[in-house]
């Protein structure tokens, strides 16, 4: 099962072609996609690209399976136990770009890492892992076709005493003191920062297709087209986080896409557009027969919602997203209503599709999208039954069995055998080890709150 490729490494050629239209490329960042939808790797020279794409570039292969913070859990027993081994980073086609934010005129290049004695790609590796699932569906005749949308803050890179953040602004200008939801003068007052992001997007090939001021004080949205290839839509939503950030540097700000950084303030999501094309492209969903083969889907998101929410809400900070407006406690679903899980938007045809709407823009891409199309999967092979759509704003109370803790979410997702038949159970008992060491390494201080409450 573990033996399919990712990808092709991509030839030689490739890199001599882009340093022809890039000469003035000094060095190019080689990095692999974590389980965190990080990017981990190494800065070479560009004098020894022409190595890279030949040989690859060697660094530890548990690079895949560390924590937020980049640090090992020796999860598996891969890291203290089996002395913490490299593996073969390789350069994928397709995927070579400049880093147009960069002060150092910078390319980069998504890997896939091989085992350094067998040359097959790491069992654990998130895009393999989303590569297999999508590999069911389209076994069972399912085509999906996907887009996420990413809400992120802007911050001043200045903490408070505490550590604190606050919100950003570009030099020159103040930082917003009031939310401005789809405000147009919100978009004007981060005109430059907003512009980088599109210039560097189409430098990139990234599809971006809009943005807006979102509910949170500081707060935007960018979203990406839909795409056929729902790994490459997730490499693409891990690029454009990485370009928000780099983009935010370059003018004196940062970005976070933590899920929930101001209790005060809406929290930030990571929504996911899923429909499903027949051979030719059709969308089946608004074809003859599509709402059932849609209310299908639903209910298996609605089956799998609960036992993955440890991909969706990976850490802590997670976890308090849950405490907010139009962010889903329940596993009801409704037409064009925000404040349900699964969201069916307007239209018909081509533009049916599910908004998935429960994980958190700190998730990784690749296995939000892999816990969806699982379902997805799951749901219409089953032919479960969803149960009738929600009317007007929903405001339930949270389900009794809703795992709104990270320990029961991780507990659920290592013992879930439906979960399993798409996600090998050896990666979710690797990927609840590393986010169970997280946690601990992060409580093992006192907080500051805590003298307030009980010196």
């Amino acid at each position: 099962m573990h033996e399919r490729k990712t990808g092709k490494t991509a030839p030689l050629s490739d890199w001599r072609a882009f340093q022809a239209a890039n000469p003035d490329i000094q060095a190019i960042d080689a990095f692999v996609i974590d389980i965190n939808g990080n990017s981990a790797g190494k800065r070479l020279p560009a004098a020894d690209a022409g190595k890279l794409f030949e040989d690859g570039v060697m660094f530890s292969a548990c690079a895949l399976i560390a924590d937020c913070c980049g640090m090992g859990h020796d999860a598996g027993g891969m890291g203290k136990s089996d002395g913490d081994p490299d593996g073969i980073a390789r350069p994928l086609p397709g995927l070579l770009q400049r880093t147009p934010w960069a002060s150092t005129p910078t390319a980069q290049a998504i890997c896939h890492m091989v085992d350094l004695v067998e040359g097959k790609d790491l069992w654990y590796d998130p895009r393999l892992i989303l590569a297999e699932v999508v590999a069911q569906c389209r076994a069972a005749g399912l085509h999906p076709v996907v887009a996420c949308e990413l809400e992120f803050y802007l911050i001043d890179p200045r903490r408070g005493t505490d550590g604190s953040i606050s919100v950003g602004a570009p030099p020159g200008r103040t930082p917003a003191r009031r939310a401005s939801n789809l405000s147009l003068e919100a978009v004007d007052d981060m005109a430059v920062f907003l512009d980088r992001v599109n210039a560097a997007a189409a430098t990139q090939q990234l599809p971006v297709c809009g943005a807006v001021a979102e509910y949170g004080v500081g707060q935007y949205e960018v979203n990406l087209r839909h795409l056929a290839d729902p790994v490459l839509a997730a490499d693409q939503a891990v690029l454009l986080k990485r370009l928000v950030k780099g983009v935010a540097r370059s003018l004196g700000m940062e970005a976070t896409f933590m899920a929930k950084p101001f209790m005060s303030q809406p929290g930030s999501g990571l929504h996911v557009h899923v429909s499903v094309v027949d051979e030719a492209g059709r969308n089946r969903f608004g074809a003859a027969g599509g709402e059932v083969l849609l209310r299908q889907g639903i209910a298996g998101m609605q089956a799998l919602m609960y036992d993955s929410m440890a991909l969706y809400a990976p850490n802590f900070n997670s976890q308090r997203r849950y405490h907010g407006k139009f962010v889903p406690t329940t596993r009801d679903w409704g037409h064009n209503n925000r404040s349900v899980a699964f969201r069916v938007p307007p239209g018909d045809g081509e533009a049916r599709r599910i908004e998935h709407r429960v994980a958190g823009a700190d998730a990784s891409p690749h296995l939000t999208m892999a816990g969806i199309l699982a379902a997805l999967h799951h749901g219409i092979t089953s032919r479960l039954e969803s149960g009738q759509p929600v009317d007007g704003r929903f405001a339930a109370s949270e389900d009794a069995d809703f795992p709104g803790d990270l320990i029961v979410a991780l507990e659920r997702i290592e013992k879930s055998s439906l979960l399993a038949r798409y996600i090998p159970a050896p990666f979710l008992r690797v990927y609840s080890e590393v986010k169970r060491g997280e946690y601990l390494d992060l409580i093992e201080n006192v907080f500051g709150r805590e003298y307030d409450f009980y010196a």
